[in-house]
């Protein structure tokens, strides 16, 4: 009997809005990611992109436990020598805190040129207004 292999474009990818306000980040990016590659279909298969289409809400108002809004720290690089920089998260979260959730949520996807396709069906907002409501996406809740 032969392993099933679902076709690339059986059902049309689906629209999930995610509503971050008072949620935890890290519970919202696990949820997000998994929806993204599909984990939560039967017809998951690691190799294909079956995943759906994720709208995260509210960016601005998730939640950070502990005290990482002071310790946790977002570095990036300039690519020139000393040029490492690094950012609380309570900067970065004034400066541009969709930023925050896509770090979080790319973490999470592979590192390829699939997990690339995964997350460019990621569509982050800093509140409650996105463009996407022609798609007649479903509220998806986050525990």
């Amino acid at each position: 009997m032969p392993t099933y292999v679902p076709p690339v474009k059986s059902k049309p990818a689906k629209w999930h809005v995610i509503d971050a306000g008072g949620k935890v980040l890290g519970r919202v990016a696990t949820s997000a990611a998994k929806l993204l590659q599909g984990k939560h279909k039967s017809a998951y298969t690691p190799y294909l992109d079956t995943g759906d289409h994720v709208v995260i809400l509210n960016v601005a108002r998730v939640r950070l436990t502990g005290r990482k809004e002071d310790q946790k720290l977002y570095q990036r690089h300039s690519g020139y020598p000393g040029g490492l920089r690094e950012d609380r998260a309570r900067i970065v979260r004034a400066a541009r805190p969709e930023g925050m959730m896509e770090e979080a949520v790319r973490g999470m996807l592979p590192k390829s040129k699939l997990g690339d396709a995964m997350f460019r069906k990621l569509k982050v907002y800093s509140g409650d207004k996105h463009p996407h409501t022609a798609q007649s996406p479903t509220v998806f809740e986050v525990a």
